[in-house]
């Protein structure tokens, strides 16, 4: 089938990468109406109704999924591959301490992950993938996703129905730990897997004056929460990213009552999806065995919303380390033990999870994320923009590569 171009590949990225330089300041306010008001998951009412009225300001067409989640389609003039770019729309029950011109004005609530930059920076790339629309070799989907931040946003849109037809799959995060403007790039695992459990121990409750008429379990608990340490420490190969952490503990209200009830709440975090099923059966096994061996009845519930891990796909990453380099420098991203619902779509579509570096030292900005000073560089954003961008023309490079 013949190509209604009217550019090629060269050319389509210079003018992109300038017109993202272009409509900077729009990103960058559009970033800062977002951060003053922001909404946690499943209840980003008003940044719903803001990215719906930008996008069809531009001419999208766009539906509703999980009530405050947007998907804008753009079809091309050429049948070909769906593609998808994601971003998440959420913020986090923070309380912000920066000292800005665009605080938060919504009390304990702040966008403190980033998820601002990454709305923003979409909606400027949908200006500029709308303007170039006849270069679309297939459709585009742009998902503005609710719920990132625990709410498993992306499996609920999955579940809809609504990505049954992408074919590739990109998202972008604002990374604290990359100085500002590197682009971020790994094959393979890149963010972990993340589940949260419960365990619970039940025994005999009674007075601690007379432990042997009760069947303890907090005595219990202690020794399986250093039993499940053994599974990192002694049964996974040593080189392998893992960690199960359990910092939450509830027991007896008083110093003279052993309780009938102990409970353990942690998180198990594995970049290897093998490492991860092991890992949680023998959490079941060891808390069963120990509760069993002391008379007691031990339980482990997993979270069902848990994150598997985020696993980009080696061939895309080797086309896009090519199809990004006009817009900057690409690094070699570190593993990470922070989870990320973007793992469901990669389950679904091949494609790529990217960061952006936005750590500046000179400018302040050198807090975490999730930190209630948390800050973005500003001056990055438009690369987002421009790699968004790219991503959405994904096919169409590679169908040009390969002619």
């Amino acid at each position: 089938m013949g190509r209604l171009l009217t550019m090629n590949n060269d050319e389509l990225k210079h003018f992109i990468v300038h017109d993202a330089k272009e409509i900077e300041s729009y990103v960058i306010n559009t970033r800062r109406k977002i951060h003053m008001f922001p909404e946690t998951s499943f209840e980003e009412i008003e940044t719903a109704k803001f990215v719906e009225d930008e996008l069809n300001k531009i001419g999208y067409d766009t539906k509703r999924v999980t009530k405050t989640g947007i998907i804008a389609t753009l079809p091309g003039l050429i049948e070909g591959k769906t593609t998808a770019l994601r971003a998440d729309i959420d913020a986090l029950n923070v309380n912000e301490e920066n000292d800005i011109s665009y605080r938060s004005q919504n009390p304990g609530k702040m966008h403190a992950c980033g998820h601002d930059a990454h709305t923003a920076m979409l909606l400027g790339a949908a200006k500029l993938l709308f303007k170039y629309k006849n270069q679309l070799n297939g459709n585009l989907k742009l998902i503005f996703q609710p719920g990132e931040e625990g709410g498993a946003g992306a499996k609920k849109i999955i579940d809809e129905g609504a990505f049954d037809d992408i074919d590739f799959v990109f998202g972008i995060h604002i990374w604290g730990e990359l100085p500002s403007g590197i682009i971020g790039l790994r094959k393979g695992p890149i963010f972990a897997s993340s589940d949260r459990f419960r365990i619970i121990i039940t025994g005999k409750g009674g007075h601690g004056a007379s432990p042997h008429q009760t069947i303890d379990p907090i005595s219990i608990s202690a020794e399986i929460y250093d039993a499940l340490q053994k599974i990192i420490t002694r049964e996974i190969n040593p080189f392998e990213p893992r960690l199960l952490a359990l910092p939450k503990f509830e027991g007896s209200n008083a110093s003279n009552i052993i309780s009938s009830q102990a409970i353990l709440q942690g998180t198990l975090r594995t970049l290897n999806p093998v490492t991860r099923k092991y890992t949680i059966n023998r959490v079941k096994e060891i808390t069963e065995g120990y509760s069993k061996a002391w008379r007691c009845d031990g339980k482990v519930e997993f979270d069902p919303m848990a994150y598997p891990s985020v696993i980009n796909d080696d061939e895309v990453v080797d086309n896009i380390r090519e199809i990004l380099s006009p817009i900057g420098k690409i690094d070699k991203m570190k593993q990470t033990m922070v989870g990320e619902d973007f793992a469901f779509y990669l389950q679904k579509a091949k494609g790529a999870f990217i960061t952006l570096g936005t750590f500046n030292k000179e400018k302040g900005i050198i807090y975490p994320h999730h930190h209630p000073k948390f800050q973005v560089d500003e001056s990055i954003l438009w690369k987002g923009t421009a790699i968004y961008s790219f991503l959405g023309f994904y096919p169409s490079f590679i169908y040009e590569s390969s002619r």
